[in-house]
């Protein structure tokens, strides 16, 4: 299917868009011709992906806060705003939640998971739907399998995720209202710098190598291999584009066969 010039102008604000899955679709979104806005904490990384964005003609434009913080969504809004006149998309793909042994995990632990990951998508949703609504933009938050399949070390990520997941579907309904499309893709083991961190402290317990570790992820999940940032990027590309509004309230699992689950 042809995709050129279908995303031609508009402004995506991308949290998290500083590396792995945000870094794969933020570049993407720009060479589909979006106006970008990426969000992030650090601002070294953020200014890495900006200059390959630029040094592809594209339009980017960096925000660097902590969106854990109540005044943070807002004002990355009003930058997108004001640097582009607007707001046609926003993906949530930031956070990351603490793993480890139920019994192990503090009050702190849960909410910083939540801190991030659901508040910061809820507050950054609230704050630019005014322009979404005007704009008839779209809403697509990058969640995880985790919140239909979570596990005993998984407890807070698996938590977090089935109220994104929640939220989601929620928002979706608001949006046949307001004009604004909703939507959500779940990927499974994707190679970003977490993953890699992952692989690489099961090699040194077993003396093997990160790709041995890697081949024996694939064969205990069950699935086909291992995901690329790339691959939700380009999911990410189909849904965002004007053709297929028809997408509303979907939840994707883009997991190679991860998950199980009817």
């Amino acid at each position: 299917m042809d995709t050129t010039k279908g995303l031609e102008g508009k402004v995506a604000i991308v949290s998290g868009g500083s590396r792995g899955i945000g870094r794969a679709i933020a570049l993407r979104l720009a060479r589909e011709g979006a106006q970008v806005v990426i969000a992030a904490r650090d601002k070294g990384a953020l200014a890495a992906v900006a200059d390959e964005i630029s040094k592809a003609r594209g339009i980017v434009e960096t925000f660097a806060a902590d969106l854990r913080e109540r005044e943070a969504p807002p004002a990355l809004v009003r930058a997108a705003v004001n640097a582009f006149g607007g707001v046609d998309i926003v993906v949530n793909n930031a956070g990351a939640t603490r793993r480890g042994e139920f019994l192990e995990l503090s009050d702190e632990d849960w909410t910083d998971g939540f801190a991030l990951k659901f508040f910061g998508a809820v507050r950054l949703v609230r704050a630019a739907w005014p322009y979404l609504k005007e704009r008839k933009g779209a809403v697509l938050n990058i969640i995880g399998t985790g919140g239909r399949t979570p596990g005993p070390l998984f407890t807070i990520g698996g938590s977090v995720n089935g109220a994104c997941l929640s939220f989601t579907k929620a928002l979706a309904d608001i949006g046949i209202r307001d004009g604004v499309q909703v939507n959500a893709i779940n990927p499974g083991f994707i190679r970003t710098d977490r993953l890699h961190s992952w692989l690489r402290a099961t090699a040194a317990q077993h003396g093997g190598n990160e790709e041995a570790a890697a081949r024996e992820m694939v064969t205990r999940a069950n699935i086909v291999r291992l995901g690329e940032p790339e691959d939700i990027a380009n999911l990410a590309i189909f849904v965002l584009q004007p053709q297929n509004r028809f997408l509303q309230g979907a939840l994707i699992d883009l997991d190679g066969g991860m998950t199980k689950t009817v």
